[in-house]
């Protein structure tokens, strides 16, 4: 098969979803840089394949999509074999639930508190940081009983909250308090085809 193009960022925890999905799959895949810091992603050319100006963009073949939720789904229901989406309602819609999570409470609470410091976004840090811990002991708890977000085998919803739950320390978020939700990361990483986001030295990772 031709290699899927993956429009990408390396410190987009957006982009490394589809990064690691296409990892996972062991898919072949062509990089194509989008440099975020120049305003490549606002230029006519990008805006041209995602109208809303984000990556990841991937381009299967002439099949091109955006978002990267729907990406993994599209993803996981193309060459996933069944293993990274369940088909009957009930696995459908746990799924489905964690990706609504990664797109709304840990957008709003660690990727936030990440843009601040790595990004100087203008948030409130003691708001998002805040937001941050309230999460974290939902799904810490949650894990206590549960091998992955949505049941006892890896999906989609595992590899959409990984990248900014791994990376919440650059934004002032520490895990030491959620053991679960630390086991769980290392299971994700022990996985077959795993590859990881850059880190930077900001926040709580900043060298001593």
């Amino acid at each position: 098969m031709n290699p899927i193009k993956l429009y990408h960022f390396p410190l987009s925890g957006h982009a490394h979803r589809v990064q690691l999905m296409l990892s996972l799959l062991g898919l072949p895949v062509e990089v194509v840089f989008v440099d975020l810091a120049k305003g490549e992603h606002k230029q006519a050319d990008f805006l041209a394949i995602n109208a809303f100006g984000q990556v990841p963009v991937i381009d299967d073949d002439g099949m091109v999509l955006a978002d990267s939720n729907a990406i993994l789904v599209y993803l996981a229901q193309t060459y996933g074999k069944g293993q990274w989406l369940p088909t009957d309602p009930v696995g459908a819609a746990r799924v489905q639930r964690w990706l609504s999570v990664a797109a709304g409470p840990l957008h709003a609470g660690p990727a936030s508190a990440r843009l601040i410091t790595v990004f100087g976004a203008p948030y409130n840090a003691e708001e998002v940081i805040a937001r941050s811990h309230s999460l974290l002991k939902v799904i810490d708890q949650h894990l206590s009983s549960s091998t992955y977000l949505a049941g006892d085998t890896a999906t989609i919803a595992d590899v959409a909250g990984y990248s900014y739950i791994a990376h919440a320390p650059e934004g002032n978020v520490s895990l030491e308090d959620y053991p679960h939700v630390r086991a769980w990361l290392g299971r994700i990483e022990a996985l077959p085809g795993f590859v990881g986001m850059p880190r930077t030295a900001a926040g709580l990772q900043q060298p001593a």
